[in-house]
């Protein structure tokens, strides 16, 4: 399908892949991707490649140029539905007869199957090699197609999204855990209300059964997950205007509970919690490091969370409930393949520019420092004038500046 709205042109495309890749002839999914292209561009114009970040979410549906102006004057612009998300086929437990079995199945859900994905694409379309964006998890899917098939790129950006190439989950959680701390002060110190009315609720939800529109019982911890959005741009004025508007009298608001219900129920994407700790297994089990990693200040009425996964998710979560089972064996899982070949990417010719915020939430920049250290050819833009969604706010400043690390060596 092809159509056209104000300032872009999308075309639909469906590949069929192998879930296993290593087995060609076993079972297939659907993967969609959607390009774009600003009509006012002719002729035969290069390939990028967008990689959403995540893990488990979709790529973004366009309304029109937006943010992807500054790539579409020089590019067409692929954006893919990684495998089990989106229009891709999608991941239900009910295709599975077992926890063993939806456990087998989502191992194939991870970085380096999607890498297959795309050189699959590349090739289906007839493509010699393509640029990739990475955003956030798009920037660690990049640093594995490096490792495994760097003869299809001819250049990578980066945008918040430098993994540490050997970090565990209990190396992540310890450091976000920290990240996270900080902005909430830094939330509390903007609007210092917003501490007396978040523990308001989270007393109000520890004394009292609360239930959300789908049935589902809103507890303190689940509550404290909308913390998760502290390291966006404009997540802290968000969470404000939540927490200023969850009182209808004297209870909680129909409106507070159903915006809750929507933004930690996950209905649309149970991969993000599902493989959040798998994305950093290399060997070793995850063992729900964010669980057994809590500070003890975390309990307090007033502290947020930020993007980790806990098991009382697959308890307490209408759409994490059917992955209970298989989310408790991936998490003792210990054979793990590697994501990341560091000799591989030591000796990397493809450029690389990739922006780290100082400040990021989500990704320690600590790690992406060292990784960037650590692959060749790659330089690195460190700012504190963003946050984690920085392409999304300012393309105009970013893909220029990226753009240009690329091709001028100086």
């Amino acid at each position: 399908m092809k159509v056209t709205m104000p300032g872009i042109t999308v075309a639909d495309h469906v590949f069929t892949v192998p879930l296993d890749h290593a087995d060609p002839g076993g079972r297939t999914i659907r993967v969609f991707a959607r390009e774009i292209r600003d009509p006012a561009v002719t002729g035969d114009l290069p390939w990028a490649l967008f990689l959403q970040g995540g893990p488990g979410g979709q790529s973004p549906r366009p309304t029109g140029p937006g943010h992807w102006r500054p790539l579409l004057a020089t590019h067409r612009v692929l954006l893919l539905d990684q495998r089990g998300t989106g229009r891709s086929t999608p991941v239900t437990a009910a295709d599975a007869a077992s926890d063993a079995e939806l456990a087998g199945y989502l191992r194939h859900f991870r970085a380096d199957a999607i890498v297959a994905d795309c050189e699959h694409i590349r090739k289906a379309l007839g493509i010699g090699a393509w640029e990739t964006w990475g955003q956030s998890y798009g920037g660690f899917i990049t640093l594995t197609y490096l490792s495994q098939a760097p003869e299809g790129l001819r250049a990578c950006h980066v945008t918040g999204g430098l993994p540490g190439l050997e970090a565990t989950a209990d190396d992540v959680c310890a450091r976000t855990y920290e990240r996270v701390r900080a902005k909430v002060r830094r939330h509390y110190l903007r609007y210092p209300e917003d501490e007396a009315a978040a523990r308001r609720v989270a007393e109000r939800l520890a004394g009292e059964k609360v239930l959300l529109p789908d049935g589902d019982r809103l507890t303190v911890e689940r509550f404290r997950t909308l913390g998760m959005k502290l390291g966006m741009g404009d997540g802290s004025e968000r969470l404000h205007w939540q927490l200023a508007e969850a009182w209808h009298g004297d209870r909680l608001s129909d409106a507070f509970l159903y915006d809750v219900m929507a933004e930690t129920g996950f209905v649309g994407n149970p991969l993000y919690m599902v493989l959040q700790e798998l994305i950093y297994a290399q060997g070793a089990a995850t063992r729900w490091a964010a669980e057994r990693l809590l500070p003890p200040d975390f309990g307090a009425f007033g502290m947020f969370t930020g993007e980790m996964a806990y098991p009382w998710m697959f308890d307490e979560i209408r759409a994490l409930r059917p992955f209970k089972g298989a989310a408790e064996l991936l998490a003792a899982a210990d054979d793990w393949p590697p994501l990341y070949d560091p000799d591989r990417l030591a000796a990397n010719e493809v450029p690389v520019a990739a922006v780290v915020y100082h400040d990021d939430m989500y990704v320690d920049a600590g790690l992406s420092l060292e990784t960037a250290a650590r692959v060749g050819n790659l330089r690195v833009w460190v700012t504190n004038e963003f946050e984690h969604d920085g392409f999304r706010m300012a393309a105009d400043q970013i893909v220029p500046r990226l753009t240009r690390m690329v091709t001028d060596p100086r």
